[in-house]
């Protein structure tokens, strides 16, 4: 799995680059982190209730975290089956 659109997300985040997030969210092939970009920038742009921003920006962290741990685990999973092979 490829991890850098997730750092990318991250980083971009950070750095409060929402045009490039937003470019990062049309050519992701991850559906679900487009989809939790998506939920974040409406609400950034929309909403009046910093609560619910917040709450969106936990939830693109959140899932950013579980894909990066994830897909270190089957990396290392993969590494260690070549090892052995």
């Amino acid at each position: 799995m490829n991890t850098v659109d997730y750092d990318k997300a991250l980083y971009y985040t950070h750095r409060s680059e929402w045009d490039n997030l937003l470019i990062l969210m049309v050519r992701t092939p991850d559906d679900i982190l487009s989809k939790k970009i998506e939920k974040f920038l409406h609400a950034y742009n929309f909403e009046h209730d910093y609560s619910v921003i917040q709450e969106r920006l936990t939830a693109l962290l959140r899932y950013i975290d579980h894909a990066l741990e994830v897909s270190e685990q089957k990396t290392g999973v993969e590494q260690y089956a070549y090892f052995y092979s």
